[in-house]
């Protein structure tokens, strides 16, 4: 089955053809569609048989990104409207029908995706920037650290002193650790047959652990197993367990589905695994939600800002795609991810 709805129709603009996906996206079968003028569907069908019909003369194709099917008893849809010409013997055009939420969901997932390349080029270059002045400046420190012990001043004075070396020496040391999970995503996935449930108890088990939280379950027994990176994927999940949790969540819930016949970013899967992590936490702040994914950018005093970048990195490796919503109370981030 296409998964785009496809009409097609005559030179006067009549309806001769519609497939599945077009009978469930304008809820009527084909038999109704076959033979209605293609045009007395929409809102706009004025300024729509005009373009069309200029569009026929001239041989060109035409695109309409907004146009309103009317649907009797029910709220009019907006949909995105491409018509191409077809040379067929008493048909004249093909016209490809998506709903505008979906054709955002694409834009958006497209431009999460190049956004992050180009975030993860920028921050392997700026660690790699970074860890050779580190390197020196824990070393000289060090070195400082061994003067004073052959210096002439007093105890008091050379363990006061090397309170600050001993700052320095730990600070090059986080900010070390800093670029090495910055660096950490480039390595080769390991890919292996595995259940997703397999991951997520692991995550249970290391929230659990850290923050005593107990995560509530809701599996789906009969999902499939997937080829991906274990590590990968038990990093993703935690990263955003744990930020829920350190952002004073109570309640953390695990969710997994079967999701069939989805798109993602603009590739036609027939089957994917969908995991939801929901918690009852604030929220997330209305001034970072855009940039939520880039580095280096967190809503958490003290955060580094690397934990969802990082889980956004790894879902794309698989082909999968990140998406959340939130308010005060209900965040929901969904991970999607295709089944080969």
């Amino acid at each position: 089955m296409l998964a785009t709805a496809v009409v097609v129709l005559d030179d006067r603009f009549v309806v001769r053809y519609a497939n599945p996906a077009a009978e469930i996206l304008l809820a009527t079968g084909a038999k109704s569609l076959n033979g209605q003028p293609f045009l007395h569907l929409f809102a706009e069908r004025e300024a729509l048989e005009r373009a069309l019909g200029d569009a026929v003369n001239t041989h060109w194709d035409y695109s309409a990104q907004s146009v309103t099917y009317s649907r009797v008893g029910r709220d009019p849809l907006p949909l995105s409207c491409t018509m191409t010409r077809i040379e067929a013997h008493g048909l004249s055009l093909l016209a490809e029908l998506r709903p505008i939420e979906e054709q955002l969901r694409y834009a958006r997932e497209e431009r999460l995706v190049f956004e992050q390349q180009a975030n993860r080029e920028l921050i392997r270059n700026l660690a790699h920037e970074i860890k050779n002045p580190l390197g020196g400046l824990r070393g000289s420190a060090q070195l400082l650290e061994r003067e004073l012990e052959q210096s002439a001043l007093g105890r008091s004075r050379i363990e006061e002193l090397r309170e600050y070396t001993q700052v320095i020496i730990q600070e090059s040391d986080r900010l070390q650790a800093l670029m090495d999970r910055m660096l950490a995503p480039h390595r080769t996935p390991r890919i292996e047959a595995l259940g997703i449930h397999e991951v997520l108890e692991r995550v249970r088990s290391l929230v659990r652990g850290e923050f005593g939280i107990e995560i509530e379950r809701d599996y789906d027994p009969s999902l499939p197993e997937l080829q991906a990176d274990r590590e990968q994927l038990i990093q993703s999940v935690l990263n955003i367990a744990r930020n829920a949790a350190q952002a004073g969540a109570k309640t953390i819930e695990f969710r997994t589905r079967a999701v069939r016949q989805p798109t993602i970013l603009r590739q036609r899967y027939k089957l994917a695994l969908e995991l939801q992590v929901l918690d009852d936490g604030p929220g997330v702040p209305d001034e970072i939600r855009d940039r939520i994914f880039n580095p280096l950018v967190s809503g958490r005093q003290g955060g580094t800002g690397l934990g969802l970048s990082l889980a956004q990195t790894f879902v794309q490796y698989h082909q999968g795609v990140i998406e959340f919503d939130s308010r005060p109370g209900r965040t929901l981030f969904r991970i999607l991810l295709p089944v080969s």
